[in-house]
Order: C-alpha cells, then sequence, then structure tokens
C-alpha cells in the first residue's frame, strides 16, 4: 500500500523546499552602451559531469565473443547508454535555462516582441528534438537491460552447469536463477493455502502485545472504545493517569459503556450509573446496594506513545516492541481508521511494493516507470529487509506491526538505490489489529526528518488524512476483491513469485503462530 507510502505522495504540496535559480543580469556598456545578459556557468553541468565511456571501450567489441565476454560488451553499453541519456537530459535542462533567460523581463526590455517570439519558437523545436531523444534513449536503455539480463542468465546457467558437475552425487539443480527462485517460492505455495471462509482466530495469536490507540487520543477525560478478536473493550485512564483496558458492557444490563462518560478515573454506564475502574471492579451503584461485581478487563500499557493490550490468556510479556521513530524523525501525523477486510489479506497487501506502479497510479506512484525486475532482498533467517529498485526499507514487526523507510530526494519523488543514499526519508508506522474476522482497526503513523514546518501548519492531520483515504481507496477495491473470491474458496496465495518474499514469510509465521509451533520461523 504502501499504502505502505502514500504520504510521499502528499510531499507534492505546492510548497518548495529547493532553493530557486536566480539570473544575473548586468550592465556592459558595448559600443552602443545597450544592455546585455551576462552569461553565467550552468549550474547543471556538475549533476551530469560524467566521463565518457567510450575512452575505455571494451576490446571485444565486434569480435566472436563466449559468455563472459558478451556479459562485459552487455555491461559497458549499459555505461554508455546512462551516459548518452545523462546528456539527453543535460540538454533539455540548458534549453529550459535558455527559455527562462529569453522570458526574463529586464532582457526581453531591450528585446522586439518579434525577436523574442522567434528565440522562443527555434527553443520550442530544440526541445521537442531534445525530447524525442530522450524517448530513444529510454527505448535503448531498456532493450540493453533486458540484453544484460540475459547475459547474466547465460553466466550463471554456466555456473550452476558447473557446480552440477562436481556435485553430481546430490539433486539435480535448476539451470538458472529463476528456476531457482521458482523452485523456492513452489515450496512456499505448496505450504500456504489462505482460501475458504476466515477460520477463528487461534488462541495463541492472542498471546501478543497489540498496540490499539495513540496516547494523544486518550485524555483524562475521554475513552476509547475498540474491537479486537471479535470482543468488545473500551481503554480508558484511572485515577493516576494509567490507562486501563475492560470489557465495554455493563455487568448490569449489558449497556455499552462507551456510551457513558469517564469521572475521576472511572467509566460510568449512562443507563443506571455503575461505575468501574480500570480493573474492572464496579465501584458505585446508585439507587441500590452495592454488589460485589467486576467486569473483565486485560493488561494495558502505555508506550511510545501508543496504548498497548495484551488479549491472551497467557501471561504477557515483560518487554514490549519499541516503536519509536529512528532519531532524527519527527512525527507528523497519526490516524486511525477502520477498514471492512480480514487483518492477514491488509498486512499481505501492505507487505507487497511491487504492486505500487500498477495500483496507485493516481497517487504516491503515479507517473512510474515498471522495473524489469523487483526484488525484495531480506537475510535468510528475518522478517526485514529492502526493496529493489525502490529506496525502500521495509520490516513485519509480529504480530501485526509493518514498519518501512522511504528514501525521497524531491516532494513527491523517489530516488537512489537505497535508503541510506537518499538525503531525506519518510517512516511509516502501520497497525493491523484483527478487530474481527472481516474488520481491521488500522493505526497509522508517519514521521519525516525534514520539512520540520508542516507540523505547525493548520489542519495539515485533515490533508494527511485526505492522501491516506486517496491511497487506501486504491487499495481496498482489490483487497475486497480478493476477500470476496477467498471466501467462495479461491486460494489467494496460488502462486508466490520472487517479489511476494516478505509476505509468503508473513504467511508462514501466522502459520506457525496458529499450530502452536515452540519455535516460530523467522524469529533467530
Amino acid at each position: 500500500m504502501n499504502a505502505a507510502v502514500f504520504a510521499s505522495s502528499a510531499l507534492s504540496l505546492p510548497i518548495s523546499f529547493c532553493k530557486t535559480r536566480s539570473s544575473k543580469l548586468t550592465r556592459k556598456k558595448g559600443l552602443k552602451g545597450e544592455l546585455r545578459v551576462e552569461e553565467k556557468k550552468s549550474q547543471w553541468g556538475p549533476l551530469f559531469d560524467v566521463e565518457d565511456p567510450r575512452s575505455k571501450l571494451s576490446p571485444y567489441k565486434g569480435k566472436f565473443l563466449d559468455v563472459n565476454q558478451a556479459l562485459e560488451v552487455a555491461r559497458f553499453d549499459i555505461q554508455y547508454l546512462d551516459w548518452r541519456a545523462r546528456q539527453d537530459l543535460l540538454t533539455i535542462m540548458l534549453l529550459h535555462d535558455k527559455v527562462v533567460d529569453v522570458l526574463n523581463p529586464l532582457a526581453r526590455q531591450y528585446k522586439s516582441i518579434g525577436i523574442v517570439k522567434k528565440e522562443l519558437a527555434e527553443l520550442q523545436e530544440e526541445l521537442a528534438k531534445a525530447h524525442q531523444q530522450v524517448h530513444i534513449s529510454e527505448a535503448r536503455v531498456s532493450t540493453a537491460l533486458d540484453k544484460l539480463a540475459h547475459m547474466e542468465e547465460l553466466v550463471n546457467d554456466r555456473l550452476l552447469l558447473a557446480r552440477n558437475a562436481t556435485e553430481s552425487d546430490k539433486p539435480s539443480t535448476p539451470t538458472s536463477v529463476q528456476d531457482l527462485d521458482r523452485e523456492k517460492t513452489n515450496i512456499g505455495a505448496k505450504s500456504l493455502n489462505v482460501s475458504g471462509p476466515v477460520q477463528p482466530y487461534s488462541p495463541n495469536l492472542k498471546n501478543f502485545w497489540y498496540p490499539v490507540a495513540f496516547t494523544a487520543d486518550l485524555k483524562h477525560d475521554t475513552m476509547v472504545p475498540i474491537d479486537c478478536f471479535e470482543q468488545p473493550w473500551v481503554i480508558f485512564r484511572g485515577e493516576d493517569g494509567k490507562p486501563g483496558c475492560v470489557r465495554n458492557t455493563c455487568a448490569h444490563r449489558a449497556c455499552p459503556l462507551d456510551l457513558g462518560t469517564v469521572k475521576e478515573g472511572r467509566i460510568q454506564c449512562p443507563y443506571h450509573g455503575w461505575e468501574y475502574s480500570t480493573d474492572g471492579n464496579c465501584t458505585k451503584m446508585p439507587s441500590t446496594k452495592l454488589l460485589n461485581v467486576k467486569i473483565k478487563s486485560i493488561p494495558c500499557l502505555e508506550q511510545d506513545g501508543m496504548i498497548w493490550v495484551w488479549p491472551g490468556d497467557e501471561p504477557p510479556s515483560p518487554t514490549l516492541p519499541s516503536l519509536k521513530p529512528p532519531s532524527g524523525f519527527v512525527i507528523h501525523a497519526e490516524l486511525v481508521m477502520d477498514l471492512p477486510v480480514e487483518h492477514g489479506l491488509l498486512l499481505d497487501n501492505l507487505l507487497d511494493l511491487a504492486h505500487a506502479p500498477f495500483t496507485h497510479t493516481s497517487t504516491f506512484a503515479k507517473g512510474w516507470s515498471v522495473p524489469s525486475l523487483v526484488k525484495f532482498l531480506t537475510p535468510s533467517s528475518g522478517l526485514q529487509g529492502y526493496w529493489d529498485p525502490y529506496p525502500i526499507d521495509m520490516e513485519f514487526k509480529p504480530p501485526c506491526i509493518v514498519l518501512s523507510t522511504i528514501g525521497i530526494s524531491k516532494p513527491g519523488k523517489l530516488e537512489g538505490k537505497s535508503t541510506k543514499q537518499c538525503e531525506t526519508h519518510l517512516h511509516q508506522l502501520h497497525v493491523c489489529l484483527p478487530s474481527s474476522r472481516n474488520k481491521t482497526r488500522l493505526l497509522y503513523r508517519m514521521s519525516l526528518d525534514f520539512a520540520p514546518i508542516l507540523k505547525n501548519l493548520p489542519f495539515m492531520e485533515h490533508l494527511w488524512r485526505h492522501f491516506a483515504e486517496q491511497v487506501l481507496n486504491e487499495d481496498l477495491r482489490l483487497v475486497l476483491g480478493q476477500q470476496e473470491r477467498m471466501l467462495n474458496g479461491a486460494n489467494i496465495w496460488n502462486l508466490p513469485v520472487a517479489y511476494d518474499k516478505l509476505g509468503v514469510r508473513y504467511r508462514l509465521w501466522r502459520n506457525a503462530v496458529d499450530r502452536g509451533d515452540d519455535k516460530l520461523p523467522f524469529s533467530g
């Protein structure tokens, strides 16, 4: 969804964080004392100052080659096309600079309208040719990348065949990297069958700490009602200011307690005024004798700006996961939404970034190109890693949390091969609380390590929510369709591929929890 990434679209706000380019005009006396524009060195040159690779032409060019030599030639072609594309873009930028100079108000005073029109027409023609050349370069780069991928596959085939020859007593190995990936994902596919009606939640899945609300939403005189694992709960602060969580049902006549009020650290039922403390004890029964009555309560703590509950029957873990934004980040938005989908389906969506250029074409991924290959690179035993070619780090933190850090270069843009190569970043926290088998409570927190002024702008919370809802709507129409077909028997994990790695690992972890395995996968 990333979703996962919706806030990057919001960074396309009409606010510029870049320094504007200023033209320099000076009065220089010529023979006739006219005003002339002093040309200065272009600001774009250093950005595209890349050595022409043709001086290092491969000695194999134009000869009969073996596989490794052909791979070297293909890599040289990529270097050359990268240099050529940079020159094309530099041409366009320089032409745009010329347009700005032609339209400069001070320079126009000393030119006739006819001359300005002629100069603009000439520049427009040059820009059209330059743009056409860029499109040609794009096509050549795409072809060269396909060729390079083919060469790499041939080299890998040779390496695998050589390995097979020395390990003939071992099971046969597929003859390409793609086959290896396919074999791995097929193993995963055999153990993944997510189809049919959503089964009742395993008691084992309840034995975790779950974030359920943001601290900022729980005042001393307010309450937060939630559904968790198909049970209604209500959170409020006690006399000591600490949060508590009790069953959202009065012991007297089953009235929802969240319809009442919080008075001096006790929640009062709106029906007959019975009052309950954060441990569930009834402390007041107006108009009758006080009885020994208690409603169910569950462990509730506050950490990292969030309220946590432990809905399971086992003793709670003494430690909670840390959900603090990374150092240097400032929280800009905290949103809560209720969505009509099973929480596992929503996690599947959040852990998948490959869908972005196809699904989010009206929001954060508008204009994204479709990579020839999308990969999620991760340790062999872990639930975290990074996306290639996107500069995004991602982690699934059990039981229902997705953390991601996105490298951003300009408002609304992604760049770089890794987050470390980007100067500015956006950090996201998604919590998918299982409200019921067809409903999820989504908590979203967005933090930035730049543009602190945004936090103080009025109505920004409403703007972030608007963008979030736009992105979610793009995802929901797909996930709701998946849910409908899943309920009718379709397997939503029928054929995993390489970029599904993190989603597959979540499902394997979830299956192990449901079975009650002593050792959970990807935990060490």
